[in-house]
Parts: C-alpha cells; structure tokens; sequence
C-alpha cells in the first residue's frame, strides 16, 4: 500500500490516510482509506516509521472490552515525524520525531489534567478508541500528546516504550520505589522483560517469577539477581515477607493471597496486567502488616518524557521482532501464537 506524506506546519489541508482497520471483532485487517478531517489548532498529524503491537490492540480487534468502535485502525505505540501542526502548537516543528501512547488527548480542565495527571482525566481520548491509531501511514493526536523522542533511542524501540514501557516504569514513580527496594516481577514477557531492566536501572534488587525456569537465563541477563519458579513446590511460601515492591504484568488468574505474604510490612503488590478474574485477597495480611495492592497504567506526557529520558540514559531496550506493515496480520497472528520475544514492531 503505498504511503502519502503530509503538508508542513500550519498545513490544515486534510489528505487522505491509508491503514489497516479490522472492520468487525476477531476479523483480519483490510486496507482501508479514510479522510481524518482539517487539522485541529493544536492538534499534529504524524507519519507513521514504526508501531508496535500490542495485546491492547488485540484486545480491542477482538472487542473484548465492548468499547471497540469498527472499522478500528489499532496501533498506540507509534513513532513518526510530524509533518503538519496547527496554529496553536509551539513546541513540536515539522519533521521532529515523536512518539504517541495510549493516550491522545483530554479535557485539559479538570483537575487532573491541571495537577499534571491527564492519564486520569474523565475525558481522555484513547488512540483507538474511537479514533483511528498508528496502523497506516499517519495518526493524529492532541500536540501535548505527542513526545519527543530521545536522539539515543531507534525508532523501532522506542514505539513498545510509548506503551508497555510506561506502564512498568510510571508505578515507580508515582509509588515512590526506594532504589533500595527489594522487588520482584511477576512474568517475564512483553512487559515484565522490560519491567526488570527498569527496575535493576532504577538500584533496586530485583527477583524475575515466572511459572518455570524456562526464561531464567534471559531473566538473568536482562537485571534479575534471583528467579522463582511458581511451579516449584514451596517456591512462593518460601519467598514471605521478602519484598517491598512487586508489580504484576500477567492477565492470568494467580494466587494473589500468596504474593501479598510475600510483601514485607508496608509493601506493595501493583497489577498492571488485566486478569482474567476479579481479584480475591484476604483482609487480615493487609491490615497487620500494612500492606497495599494498587493499579499501575501508562502515565502523562510528562512520566513518558521522563521513562524515555532515563531509558535512553540507561540503555533500557525491549526485545523486539519487527514485520513490514503490509504484514501486519502475520505480524498479529505471531503475538497471538504467544511465541514473540517480546514485543512485536511493524515498519513502514
């Protein structure tokens, strides 16, 4: 499918964007043309280099959330150069590279989005939801929600950065993980990989847990000083009370109860994967030692500008397998195999 550029900054003229849209749930992606309209005052079109892939996109493919609006161009974790800008953008010039996340837009009223946490904001806007993504050959977003990309980082890594990167590395933050922390990650795949190399980057000692040993060595040389195996008999219960920070990243069903004993007193377990169930987990474990279990998601532009600073400052890279975007269903139909290491990347 051959691939158009755009005007230059002030250039509100709308030209057409060619992507890819699934045009019902669990369907293939089609070529598909659409008209994005004239150019906000302070909105930026950018051309799309790369885009991951990730199982948000699936999930909404899938419509598995019942938010999926069809046809949908997924793709949240793009990377591109701006070629038009409105009126009202000053910070971003025409040919910059940047990338955009889950997010692309907000009221910019409320108060979240004045305290600096657009992320929480009731009237965020999502990159594909309700809005076409980064599968083509141009996405739109809000110019506050397109974030310049560090020099030090290639474009094909730097678009699983915009997504599965600040979901591990915003917790950190916003909970405040002491780089004297003992923490662990709980699965080693398309988010935890990236969750040990943040947190080892970040002091902490950190312990990879995945149900076999079958990822120990990679754990291990991506910044994990210990691995546990869940299937191994007493593996859980002989780790209580050890850690002060332990972040989730699995959508399957665990024994919760088990890894908050694992927390030290005023520890704490963040879930940023989705499970398949509604959490069950005793009081009495929380209450006397003070323990919290909390959410993790992708953060504002400011905690994205700030995970792709310290992880071009750190050399923070996903794993990544990357696929022509006129591949892109081979490219889904991998990650739904389950066999990508880690993250999938399609390539203009």
């Amino acid at each position: 499918m051959p691939f158009r550029g755009t005007g230059g900054l002030g250039d509100t003229e709308a030209m057409p964007i060619e992507a890819y849209a699934a045009h019902q749930p669990k369907s293939q992606l089609e070529p598909f043309r659409y008209d994005p309209g004239p150019l906000g005052p302070r909105e930026v079109e950018v051309r799309v280099t790369h885009c991951g892939i990730c199982h948000s996109d699936l999930a909404m493919i899938d419509n598995d959330w019942q938010i999926s609006a069809y046809p949908l161009v997924p793709g949240h974790e793009v990377v591109g150069t701006v070629t038009a800008a409105g009126p009202e953008i000053t910070h971003l010039k025409v040919g910059q590279r940047v990338g955009v996340g889950w997010q692309c837009g907000s009221c910019g009223e409320c108060e979240f989005c004045e305290s600096g946490q657009p992320a929480l904001c009731a009237q965020q806007r999502a990159t594909i939801v309700q809005h076409h993504g980064g599968w083509g050959s141009a996405v739109r977003t809000t110019g506050d929600f397109a974030i310049p990309i560090p020099d030090a980082i290639p474009s094909e890594f730097a678009g699983p950065l915009m997504c599965g990167g600040t979901t591990v590395f915003t917790p950190m933050m916003h909970y405040a993980v002491k780089p004297t922390a003992r923490a662990a990650v709980v699965g080693i795949g398309g988010l935890g990989h990236m969750a040990l190399q943040f947190l080892k980057a970040w002091g902490c000692d950190v312990t990879a847990i995945s149900s076999t040993h079958s990822k120990e060595a990679e754990a291990r040389k991506l910044g994990a000083s210990d691995f546990l195996a869940t299937k191994d008999e007493g593996a859980l219960a002989g780790a209580a009370n050890r850690f002060d920070f332990i972040i989730s990243t699995v959508s399957a069903d665990v024994d919760w109860n088990a890894y908050v004993n694992m927390l030290r007193p005023g520890g704490m377990l963040c879930i940023v994967g989705v499970p398949a169930s509604d959490l069950r987990i005793g009081a009495m474990g929380l209450i006397l030692f003070e323990r919290q279990v909390a959410g993790g998601r992708t953060g504002s532009p400011q905690d994205i500008a700030r995970m792709l600073d310290f992880a071009a400052r750190h050399k923070v890279r996903p794993m990544i397998e990357k696929f022509p975007m006129a591949d892109v269903n081979r490219a889904v139909a991998h990650l739904r195999s389950e066999k990508a290491r880690y993250r999938v990347v399609l390539e203009a």
